[in-house]
């Protein structure tokens, strides 16, 4: 009987040290890839604004399957690294990562430009419309006031960052989209209807998922989220001068709140 639990005890040695030494953690294909092209993107072997190859070629670089391409790609995307655009293909991309500064005095020129980015933004649509309620009441307007309702996408280094909506109240700024498109700041705007100055008055915000129309419009992966900012300026008698509703890419930018003194 000793002599069996000694040969058993032996045999269960053995077959520990053979499963020990011939399991791995196993290093699925995807991440293979996803660690390669990050290492090419970081070398500099693959530039912004590069396109990637194909699936089918990069299956056939790898040897992998193009699902395990498709993981890789997805989870590049999810870093920033790459944006998948259906339709054209997967291409190289270095977002910015901007800081946007909220306190009393909210601009986003000023916000943006110091930190070395091309600042842009895209007028997408303007008209005059019944005020929805929640504007309504943010801008303290009467039932049936109609307000400017212009619908901006605003890009850094040619990357979309936000979209979003801005009301104004159309009696008082009737042609705003169309003097801010001629002036190119709303700060300039607002001077030109005698309001030397306004004021963040309210800023509200979270974080949601993304819609399908989002993702799209932000060039971002299905799976990142968004920042949702529902802001209210006043001129400095306190008078509401805009109520907007603006969408950010979570990714490409983080808040911080400077307090109420800030110049």
């Amino acid at each position: 009987m000793f002599a069996c639990l000694c040969q058993e005890g032996v045999t269960k040695t053995k077959q520990d040290e053979f499963i020990r030494m011939n399991t791995r953690v196993p290093r699925t294909d995807w991440t293979m890839i996803r660690d390669a092209l990050l290492h090419e993107i970081a070398e500099g072997v693959l530039r912004p604004g590069d396109k990637l190859p194909t699936e089918p070629q990069l299956a056939a670089r790898f040897g992998a399957g193009r699902h395990s391409v498709r993981r890789a790609l997805e989870a590049l995307a999810m870093l920033g690294k790459v944006s998948i655009e259906q339709g054209r293909g997967t291409f190289v991309e270095e977002a910015p990562r901007l800081t946007y500064a909220i306190g009393k005095r909210t601009r986003l020129r000023r916000n943006l430009l110091p930190q070395g980015c091309e600042v842009s933004g895209q007028l997408l649509s303007s008209e005059i419309v019944e005020a929805p309620a929640p504007v309504r009441r943010a801008l303290d307007l009467p039932q049936g006031a109609m307000v400017v309702e212009s619908h901006r996408l605003t890009l850094a280094d040619a990357v979309p960052v936000a979209f979003g909506w801005t009301w104004h109240p159309a009696e008082r700024f009737r042609d705003f989209a169309t003097r801010r498109e001629a002036l190119g700041s709303t700060t300039e705007t607002y001077r030109s209807y005698g309001v030397e100055d306004y004021f963040r008055h309210e800023t509200e915000i979270h974080a949601r998922p993304a819609r399908p129309d989002e993702t799209k419009m932000l060039k971002q992966h299905p799976s990142l989220p968004v920042i949702e900012l529902h802001a209210v300026d006043v001129d400095p008698e306190g008078l509401p001068l805009s109520a907007s509703r603006v969408i950010w890419a979570a990714g490409r930018v983080k808040f911080t709140m400077t307090g109420t003194q800030d110049d």
